[in-house]
């Protein structure tokens, strides 16, 4: 039998459109895998577990607190999160929407968190409320893991201590 340009044609159609097709839909489980770890993330901060909490990053990621330069890389993260947690404070988050991309592979998070000194008398007093945002990538494994995270306060800046005219 010969091959004609036209069969050739049709058999070439036949081969590239059986490897079009689309993607299985995973979001719904993905959103559900991110909350779900982020729940179990935010139970390590609540019991200062260092380790715990730094082992929800990738080795790359970028933390991006508050009044403080950008931290990069586990070592620099957990130096971070070593300065949050402590027996005196209670470090905790609520998500309030999760997003997963349509490709399977990345995901977002917004919501509020809480740091609150246990001792009322603490220095500085009060409790600090803010929003987040953070950003995890699915593994080579297929756990979740976070390459950002940002989270900035919703308490007004205070305002510059006055200074001493001198006489």
């Amino acid at each position: 039998m010969t091959v004609t340009p036209a069969m050739f044609g049709c058999l070439a159609l036949f081969v590239i459109s059986g490897c079009d097709k689309p993607m299985p839909d995973t979001r719904a489980a993905d959103e559900s895998a991110v909350k779900d770890s982020d729940v179990q993330w935010s139970k390590k901060a609540a019991v200062n577990d260092l380790e715990g909490v730094v082992s929800f990053y990738t080795d790359d990621a970028s933390l991006l607190p508050p009044n403080a330069p950008i931290a990069i890389g586990k070592p620099a993260i957990k130096a971070v999160w070593a300065t949050m947690l402590s027996p005196d404070v209670l470090v905790s988050w609520e998500v309030n929407k999760v997003e997963a991309a349509r490709s399977g592979d990345l995901a977002y998070i917004t919501g509020v968190y809480q740091i609150t000194p246990k001792d009322p008398n603490t220095k500085p007093p009060g409790t600090d409320r803010g929003k987040m945002v953070e950003v995890w990538k699915k593994q080579a494994d297929g756990t979740w893991k976070t390459v950002a995270d940002i989270f900035n306060s919703d308490l007004p800046v205070p305002a510059p201590a006055e200074k001493t005219k001198k006489k």
